[in-house]
């Protein structure tokens, strides 16, 4: 039985792949008149939708083998560069924290297929920058994602300025489109200890947005699921012919349904609304706009 679901396990992978591929070289036709970023929400290997949106930046920058950067992988059976990796065999670096990780990487693709480093340890705003340089992937990069689920807001705030052309930044939708704060700066931060809900994490999309703005990138969107936000270095911004959303008006970017809110057993609770909030308004945040002060969310909310 456990032989039979490996193999099925590789056939569904390989159809994932090939009708995906598939979709995407045919929408490819359609790329001149694309008008907002969510019409390229689409599935391969990415968890919510944001392989096609990452073609689309990358086709209009005329990248066809990106190097890239990828830090929270899992076991790189859903993740952002997974499908650029095995289509078009580039130089690339994961990161995760995950136990084995080299050895549950290679259950997913053949690492033979290109230069990719794979790199087990847990990510900080003290060590991106070394890691990134001792591995010679500090320069010269073309697509960067960065999804951890906590102190992401820290980790970004370490990059250079215009560190890469195409950029993919997790951000916690929960905080809605007003706040500009994110979790404090804990050197072994775990949302799940933080907060039993699961909920408190990351950074709000402001954050984020004004971050990378600072970095000298344009924001370009989100996912349909409200949990990826996509940046394009100013240098470049002028290839992408769509709508550029307002920065200064994110409420659309931040209206997420998905309800993964867990109870204190760990088992799902399903809040949804503005009563995720309301369950971590105890919790301490940085609020950002402040000087950088923690504050508990019950006292920022309005």
């Amino acid at each position: 039985m456990k032989i039979f679901h490996k193999i099925l396990g590789k056939l569904n992978s390989k159809l994932n792949y090939s009708l995906g591929l598939s979709h995407i070289l045919n929408y490819r036709a359609n790329y001149s008149k694309i008008q907002n970023l969510n019409d390229l929400d689409y599935k391969v290997f990415s968890q919510n939708g944001e392989d096609g949106i990452i073609d689309y930046l990358l086709y209009c920058l005329d990248i066809d083998k990106p190097k890239f950067v990828e830090i929270g992988i899992g076991d790189y059976s859903e993740c952002n560069s997974r499908f650029i990796y095995q289509r078009t065999s580039p130089n690339g670096l994961v990161i995760d924290c995950l136990e084995s990780l080299e050895s549950k990487v290679s259950k997913n693709i053949k690492l033979w297929k290109g230069d990719l480093k794979i790199i087990e340890t847990k990510i900080t705003s003290n060590n991106i920058l070394k890691i990134l340089k001792e591995n010679s992937f500090l320069n010269d990069l073309d697509f960067f994602s960065l999804d951890i689920d906590g102190v992401d807001y820290w980790v970004l705030n370490e990059m250079p300025k215009e560190f890469c052309k195409v950029a993919v930044i997790e951000y916690n939708s929960v905080f809605g489109p007003d706040l500009k704060i994110t979790v404090p700066n804990l050197e072994n931060f775990d949302r799940t200890n933080y907060h039993y809900s699961n909920l408190c994490f990351g950074a709000s999309l402001k954050a984020v947005v004004n971050l990378m703005i600072d970095k000298k990138f344009k924001f370009m969107g989100t996912n349909l699921t409200r949990c990826n936000a996509f940046f394009i270095s100013e240098k470049y911004a002028d290839k992408v012919k769509i709508n550029i959303p307002d920065p200064k008006n994110l409420l659309v970017h931040t209206n997420s349904n998905f309800r993964e809110s867990r109870d204190q057993n760990g088992s799902l609770s399903f809040i949804s609304g503005k009563d995720r909030l309301k369950k971590i308004d105890e919790c301490d945040v940085i609020d950002l706009s402040n000087n950088n002060k923690k504050t508990k969310i019950k006292d920022l909310t309005i």
